[in-house]
């Protein structure tokens, strides 16, 4: 099992000469940190774990390698390549005859076919499964921002518009990548969790419905904080400065933690979110004033129309 084979991380980790390993993992796995510690420990290295939330490769724990040699990432592939940081997947098993449960759903001979990091090793499998089945597979090749072949992150659909195929086949967890695949792509998405087995037709229409009735919101907002992260892979300050100009009302606030207490305080009665994407789409309802995305906000300035809507990715 991954937790119980660091063989080859530490001699990756002797190579470097590291004494002071930092550990950085994402919620879904912080509870195995004490445990991975101690394996660690074991192996002769000081041990430093990041307690601070963790969304992704873009929110590096830069302040805890501080006191350390190198940075352990767990979970995540890199968003851009540093020389003390190692990234340490976290494959996730799964018997691809699930993919079977979503064939009924699929209507187009040619079918493209993307994941998340956690199954990005199945792909093969699951390409071979669905060309006997007669589907010819599009899988696109990693790119920057998400390395892998077939692999799709919350803030970038590039392998699923790349395969240009009209029907996609997602393979994971939750909803937001598949509803932001068919947003970004215009084709049919088809997910399926092949955890639970669970196929589903996803379309984008709920979340453009709701997003209609947040900008609408926020169109007479009289002060607009234009949020930007501080977070290393996650920082678009040339996109805030560009948007700051369309509006008079415009401010650039700079945030680590973009949470409902900080908004508060700051009073804005909009704010436009460049930080991760997700922020916008999935906790809305958390916020005590509307939160729109870059995109939302040139329809709102009037330089772009609500027929050239996208879904807001980090390129």
């Amino acid at each position: 099992m991954w937790l119980n084979d660091t063989s080859d991380l530490v001699e990756r980790l002797r190579k470097r000469d590291a004494h002071t390993v930092a550990l950085q993992f994402p919620a879904g796995l912080k509870r195995r940190a004490a445990e991975y510690a101690s394996r660690l420990r074991e192996a002769g290295f000081v041990v430093i774990i990041s307690g601070d939330p963790c969304y992704g490769a873009c929110d590096l724990a830069l302040d805890t390698l501080a006191h350390a040699d190198v940075l352990v990432h767990i979970g995540h592939t890199p968003v851009d390549e540093r020389e003390n940081v190692i990234f340490e997947p976290y494959p996730v098993d799964f018997d691809v005859t699930v993919l079977a449960n979503a064939l009924p759903l699929l209507n187009a001979k040619i079918v493209g076919l993307v994941t998340t990091v956690q199954h990005v090793h199945v792909i093969p499998a699951m390409e071979s499964f669905l060309r006997e089945k007669g589907i010819d597979v599009k899988v696109a090749d990693g790119g920057t921002r998400a390395p892998n072949r077939g692999q799709v992150l919350g803030c970038s659909f590039a392998a699923a518009r790349s395969t240009h195929a009209p029907e996609i086949l997602f393979v994971g967890t939750g909803v937001f990548h598949p509803i932001g695949i068919a947003l970004s792509t215009g084709a049919q998405v088809i997910a399926l969790d092949p955890l639970t087995g669970i196929a589903q037709e996803i379309s984008g229409e709920p979340l453009l419905r709701r997003r209609f009735a947040v900008m609408e919101k926020a169109r007479d907002a009289e002060s607009i904080g234009i949020i930007v992260s501080s977070k290393c892979g996650q920082q678009r300050m040339a996109l805030a400065e560009r948007l700051s100009v369309l509006s008079p009302k415009a401010v650039i606030v700079t945030m680590r933690e973009v949470s409902p207490d900080e908004l508060l305080n700051l009073g804005f009665a909009c704010y436009v979110n460049t930080a991760c994407p997700r922020l916008a789409y999935d906790d809305q309802v958390r916020f005590p004033a509307p939160v729109i995305s870059p995109q939302e906000f040139e329809i709102l300035c009037g330089v772009r129309t609500w027929d050239d809507y996208a879904i807001d990715e980090i390129l």
